[in-house]
């Protein structure tokens, strides 16, 4: 970083970062309590719903990429303004779709690039260069278990909307509260960094992601993270209207969203504490192996809301226990020039992941009448993801750059 580049405390930094995650993922956490609602007030298919988040999925690991590259470059205060903006009118556009086209592009790419701007790796990129090393990991956690607090808020939240003032409204109340996200992020201009006092980077961005594509390791991370995509977003999404499908009530899906927000809020945590401690890669072979024992005995257990909210508990633990290990890692190897950049990429597979566990959820219920195909693949890719991680190396890359100089 250039002498010019002012870090900001870290107090400020988490406060404003971890709201604007809580908010931005909390929303979004709830996406599922409209499925049934929307479908049946629509006369859709549950894959046309299913295929608009899957859009958005797909929408915001492509956005998060350039997203990442702007707030590198810039700062993320511009990138979390337009992202909140667009967040506000994708739910607008949400609640007034009439056609499924409209459907997919409000909820799809509007909200999708909206999330881009106001999640982890832009939130990420500004940990990583105000933040030191020696406490990065713990404050990836903090962050990560404010997104976690924001779906044990917030979606107990958006079913209390939906319940007193229809789906509809609920959607366009939660539009006008994404816009606080404004203001919060003037707390994260970081005075420095953009235009001619720009840190300076020995690194151009093709030279950073040739790199990284090259390098076996970030291969690996990315593999992992398509898993962790397709598992929590077909839990997140389908778990509701499985769990009615079984004769359960709305609000034992509710409750079941919400304590994997609030267990996810101590499982993200202490990943990121373990991460200071314990070789990262280690942690996330043992959180994916872990969500497959959690969804084999899931589905083994006779079903009843208990079984319904151990299960939460359990999940919850370990649904976004990933991001703090992965994004630490990947500081770690390649260092925070381009953390949000490379952190884009990696969340990019990991929507990719999002969108076949969505989709394929709609897909294969229309088609089969049950969920049961996907909970067995969720099973293995949490076996594969945990082998896959193993190999991992997560010391520093050694670079010889043209003059010389090592990249920041």
């Amino acid at each position: 970083m250039s002498p010019s580049f002012k870090p900001l405390s870290t107090l400020q930094v988490l406060a404003c970062g971890a709201t604007i995650v809580t908010l931005s993922m909390g929303v979004r956490h709830g996406f599922g309590l409209w499925l049934q609602p929307m479908t049946q007030a629509q006369g859709w298919t549950r894959e046309t719903f299913a295929l608009g988040l899957a859009i958005q999925n797909i929408a915001w690991g492509v956005a998060g990429i350039f997203a990442g590259m702007m707030a590198d470059r810039f700062g993320a205060f511009r990138v979390i303004v337009v992202g909140s903006i667009l967040y506000a009118l994708g739910l607008a556009g949400m609640a007034n779709a009439s056609t499924p086209m409209l459907f997919w592009l409000s909820t799809g790419i509007l909200i999708g690039t909206a999330q881009a701007g106001t999640t982890y790796p832009v939130i990420y990129g500004v940990i990583g260069r105000n933040i030191s090393a020696d406490r990065r990991s713990w404050a990836m956690g903090v962050a990560a278990a404010a997104g976690s607090f924001g779906q044990f808020l917030m979606v107990p939240t958006e079913g209390f909307l939906i319940s007193q003032f229809g789906w509809k409204e609920a959607l366009e109340l939660l539009g006008v509260a994404s816009l606080l996200m404004v203001p919060l992020a003037w707390g994260l201009r970081e005075p420095g960094l953009g235009g001619s006092s720009a840190p300076r980077r020995e690194q151009t961005i093709a030279h950073a992601l040739h790199e990284a594509f090259k390098y076996p390791s970030f291969q690996l991370l990315m593999a992992g993270y398509f898993v962790c995509g397709f598992q929590v977003v077909f839990i997140g999404v389908h778990m509701p209207s499985y769990l009615k499908d079984k004769g359960l009530s709305p609000q034992v899906a509710s409750y079941s969203l919400a304590l994997i927000g609030l267990f996810n809020v101590f499982g993200t945590y202490a990943a990121g504490v373990l991460g200071q401690r314990m070789q990262k890669k280690n942690i996330l072979a043992v959180i994916y192996f872990a969500r497959s024992v959690a969804i084999s005995l899931f589905l083994l257990t006779p079903l009843s809301p208990p079984s319904v909210y151990v299960f939460s508990a359990v999940i919850g633990l370990l649904w976004l226990s990933t991001v703090p290990p992965t994004n630490a890692t990947i500081a770690q190897i390649f260092g925070v020039a381009h953390l949000s950049m490379l952190g884009g990429f990696v969340f990019f597979s990991h929507q990719i992941g999002s969108f076949m566990g969505v989709w394929l959820g709609g897909f294969l219920y229309d088609k089969t009448g049950s969920y049961d195909i996907v909970w067995y693949i969720a099973i293995a890719l949490g076996v594969a993801a945990a082998l896959i991680n193993l190999p991992v190396k997560e010391s520093a890359i050694v670079r010889n750059l043209p003059n010389g100089a090592i990249a920041p």
